[in-house]
């Protein structure tokens, strides 16, 4: 038989690539970091004198993953080949010296891991989507395979909670949004922003309306967060003319705004009827808007399924933290708008 001839192999179909999660939680990977502060005071150490400290047997599988999930943690590093010491990160955690020290360093370490971080930047400040369309976002968006789901959302929700980036109300899942320094978080969130900067195609006459109340101290954030916000993500910024209001010419200009505007944004605090007059020639027009409110009661029962933005004013950095988030979610919007247009389905 020539080579030619040969019946050629079957190539066996390829398994999805997972994506570089850590295969635990923050509270179980804490184990050998633990174990090397305690059995070791923290100095470096190999491979297997760690597994010596907790007690087990090393070998190359599963405590191999333990180890490199402490690692994707910031937890412990590698200071040369096949040697391990305790972080930073992991010295806050496990000997805090000031109050604070350990919820920072738990919440340093979510921000450290691959795909947990990426997830808890695109989501921080807002409500998880329902469990249906979340799963489809972290299979769609995430790569998360299917087949990981279940692994996956345990660890990503016990992370989560454990560093008390998440709270439960209602059913509903609102992500925390603990980014107010140059941190670990606060990093990955400028890489995010810059990232979709790079891939979102924004012209210089582009705009972007705003639909919100006059009265202050609504009133008030235009120019101290919303414009501010615009101008980040590169838009031009308009919104209607309070002395309009009432003089007939209003209709024309909130049609015009609207019409041409690429993205909006409304301000849902206080349920102002102008607000949702606005909304909803926005959604009629099928423009994407993106969604913002201090509390949960004044978003409507049927925009729910559309991403908002939720906001404290009792933080101190509630300012620079919703200009960031506004700045990324126009963005986001303009790349995926259907994560931002009111879907009318039967």
């Amino acid at each position: 038989m020539t080579e030619e001839t040969k019946p050629k192999k079957a190539k066996r179909p390829s398994s999805p690539k997972v994506p570089n999660y850590p295969r635990s939680s923050i509270e179980k990977a804490l184990r050998i970091p633990k174990g090397i502060l305690e059995q070791n005071a923290g100095k470096p150490c190999t491979d297997e004198e760690t597994a010596t400290y907790v007690g087990v047997k090393y070998n190359k599988g599963p405590y191999a993953v333990e180890i490199n999930t402490a690692i994707k943690y910031g937890l412990i590093e590698r200071p040369e080949s096949g040697k391990l010491r305790l972080t930073d990160i992991a010295r806050k955690i496990l000997k805090p010296q000031e109050s604070n020290d350990y919820l920072s360093g738990v919440q340093e370490a979510a921000m450290k891991a691959p795909v947990i971080s990426d997830i808890y930047t695109h989501y921080r400040g807002e409500n998880l989507p329902d469990m249906e369309f979340f799963d489809n976002a972290l299979t769609d968006k995430f790569k998360i395979p299917q087949s990981k789901l279940s692994e996956f959302k345990s660890i990503f929700f016990d992370t989560l909670t454990f560093a008390k980036l998440i709270t439960e109300h209602e059913g509903k899942y609102r992500v925390v949004n603990a980014l107010e320094d140059e941190g670990a978080g606060q990093a990955k969130a400028n890489k995010t922003f810059k990232k979709l900067e790079r891939s979102v195609k924004v012209k210089s006459d582009d705009s972007c309306f705003v639909m919100m109340p006059f009265a202050n101290p609504l009133g008030s954030y235009y120019e101290k967060i919303y414009k501010t916000a615009i101008e980040k993500a590169g838009l031009k910024p308009i919104r209607a003319d309070d002395e309009l209001f009432g003089t007939g010419k209003i209709i024309d200009q909130i049609w015009a705004g609207i019409n041409s505007a690429k993205i909006l944004i409304a301000e849902l605090t206080s349920r102002n009827p102008n607000v949702y007059y606005e909304l909803g020639i926005a959604h009629a027009l099928k423009k994407p808007v993106v969604l913002v409110s201090s509390n949960e009661e004044d978003v409507p029962f049927d925009l729910n399924h559309i991403r908002v933005i939720y906001y404290d004013v009792n933080d101190p950095f509630w300012g620079q933290k919703l200009i960031d988030k506004v700045a990324e979610n126009i963005l986001s919007a303009i790349k995926n708008p259907e994560e931002a247009i009111f879907d009318t389905k039967e």
